[in-house]
């Protein structure tokens, strides 16, 4: 659950360990993890329940319990990978690339990649899997979001214009709303109409 280096990392089910008898310490944790988040890949997905969970990793709810102390803590180590990789995607391109509308579109592309390699994750990164569940979680999902838009602001304030602080702002906050729209088309979707559609042409527009 490091960092990853590209946007094509995946944290998928099948990196899982083997199933043994007495799973090391945190093996089943990972486990747990990976096991909810290829459930929220499932297009049309009911809302997870922690006894679908259990049945699918082929334990009991007791066993859930041992290693998180409720669903929502399971959700909150699920936004902890998103958060974390998102916040490292970031990084690679401002390290590569110089601020400005380059350095923008560069980081759109790459956090829609990282949604589009990784289904799941991107019905956590709409709310869409938070509905129901505690409100801190949406909470959490709204802050990743404004972390999004402080670093397309601060890529984008150098443009010659007379008010380039006004202007990357309401640039950056165009840039959100359109990448939560293509999440929500690709969710909304059963995955089929991915965020990469016609991506680069539609960044050109709008920068």
């Amino acid at each position: 659950m490091g960092e990853p280096d590209t946007a094509g990392e995946r944290y998928s089910e099948d990196d899982a360990t083997p199933a043994r008898k007495r799973p090391r310490p945190g093996e089943r944790r990972l486990q747990i993890l990976q096991t909810l988040a290829s459930m929220l890949e499932q297009p049309g997905a009911e809302r997870v329940t922690t006894a679908s969970l259990a049945a699918k990793i082929g334990v009991s709810e007791a066993a859930l319990y041992r290693h998180f102390a409720s669903k929502a803590q399971m959700f909150e180590g699920l936004i902890d990978f998103v958060d974390q990789s998102v916040i490292g995607l970031i990084r690679q391109v401002t390290d590569r690339e110089a601020a400005g509308p380059l350095q923008a579109s560069r980081i759109v592309a790459l956090l829609l990649q990282f949604a589009e390699k990784n289904p799941g994750m991107s019905r956590v990164m709409i709310g869409d899997a938070l509905v129901l569940e505690h409100e801190r979680l949406q909470e959490r999902i709204n802050l990743l979001f404004d972390k999004i838009e402080a670093q397309l602001r601060q890529s984008l304030k150098t443009s010659d214009s007379p008010t380039p602080t006004a202007d990357a702002q309401v640039a950056a906050s165009l840039l959100v709303a359109f990448m939560q729209g293509r999440l929500q088309r690709f969710a909304r979707s059963g995955f089929k109409r991915l965020p990469s559609e016609h991506l680069q042409a539609a960044l050109t527009k709008m920068l």
